[in-house]
């Protein structure tokens, strides 16, 4: 194929191009460095919203006292490291659901808000890339329902207990450029993360009520998960933990001891485009039994619940997020709908 062939104007190699010429090849340059730019251009806002999106998303679909309940997708995709990002967001539950499920409070009717920050960095460690994910809740609504056989009914306000996670990815992921990212989500490959979840007592908290904001007691949680690509644009995700409890010592029953949960989470992720993804959400727990003052208590979760999330990109570094979910099968604790929207903005 000759070079005109392909558009290009080229003088004789032995005599200077004449002006016209020159014009020709001025702009021709000009339109194809105009071409690469709106490229470049379009492959950073991709790039950009599609950190934005993998982010930040382990926060709660409800109040961080309702802890087997979480769904959490996309949980262990990793960003590059040096990611910020800041998040903001409200979530909803109503029906039968307290802010602790756990509680021993039975026809319960409850209204429940919470408004939370959130902030995440990206960083290496050991090599491997990792996470630390803040969480700041408040929580206000109401509850009625049945205190042993006494009708009762409570409103509340107040700071939920903080939270603090830490992920980090074992295999597939290690500490990324943006470049590296960008090769990742174009061809992505199976990951496996590790996550140990901290929820100190920090939450407002009255010992003479049974029903608070804050739990007063230590949780926390350890999490294996793992991301398997099913397709380029379609993964699989798959997360076991256990969540552990210390004693509330405070509790007006007597003091309150629960045992292990164990919660086990799947999801379905259909990448649309940079950025913009949605997902099938379900999840089981089992465990949680209780001892008050002393006497086992006969309140075994057993549940299941079923959700979807749906995450918008805009304007590069900005993310609205939509979630929902539903009780599929209650045995003991909360059976309820419950949605969440959420604001995230890329820092850097």
């Amino acid at each position: 194929m000759s070079r005109q062939g392909r558009g290009t104007a080229f003088a004789h190699p032995l005599r200077p191009a004449s002006a016209g010429a020159r014009a020709s090849s001025r702009e021709l340059l000009s339109v194809r460095s105009g071409a690469a730019t709106r490229r470049w251009s379009g492959d950073l806002r991709a790039t950009r919203a599609a950190i934005v999106a993998c982010l930040a998303l382990a926060l709660l679909l409800v109040p961080a006292g309702v802890a087997a309940q979480e769904l959490s997708p996309r949980a262990y995709w990793p960003a590059p490291v040096g990611t910020r990002v800041l998040v903001t967001g409200y979530a909803h539950a109503s029906g039968d659901v307290l802010l602790d499920p756990t509680l021993p409070v039975y026809g319960v009717d409850s209204r429940i808000s919470t408004f939370f920050l959130g902030y995440v960095e990206t960083f290496a460690l050991g090599g491997r890339n990792a996470n630390l994910l803040l969480e700041a809740p408040y929580s206000w609504g109401a509850t009625r329902g049945l205190l042993g056989d006494t009708p009762a009914r409570t409103e509340f306000a107040g700071l939920n207990d903080l939270a603090a996670t830490l992920s980090v990815n074992l295999l597939g992921a290690p500490a990324l450029t943006t470049d590296e990212f960008a090769q990742l989500r174009a061809q992505p490959r199976p990951i496996v993360g590790v996550s140990f979840k901290l929820v100190p007592p920090t939450g407002y908290y009255h010992s003479d009520r049974f029903i608070n904001v804050g739990s007063n007691r230590w949780a926390g949680r350890l999490q294996l998960g793992a991301i398997f690509p099913l397709r380029p644009r379609w993964l699989l995700e798959l997360d076991a933990g256990a969540w552990l409890f210390g004693d509330d010592a405070d509790y007006p029953g007597g003091r309150r001891e629960q045992d292990p949960i164990y919660a086990f989470e799947a999801h379905l992720v259909h990448r649309i485009r940079p950025g913009l993804w949605a997902s099938f959400d379900v999840n089981a727990f089992v465990g949680g039994r209780q001892t008050i003052d002393g006497e086992e208590r006969e309140d075994l979760q057993r549940n299941t619940r079923l959700g979807a999330t749906l995450a918008v990109p805009f304007l590069g570094r900005h993310v609205v997020k939509f979630g929902y979910s539903t009780a599929a099968r209650t045995r003991f604790g909360s059976d309820s709908e419950q949605l969440l929207l959420t604001y995230q903005f890329l820092i850097q």
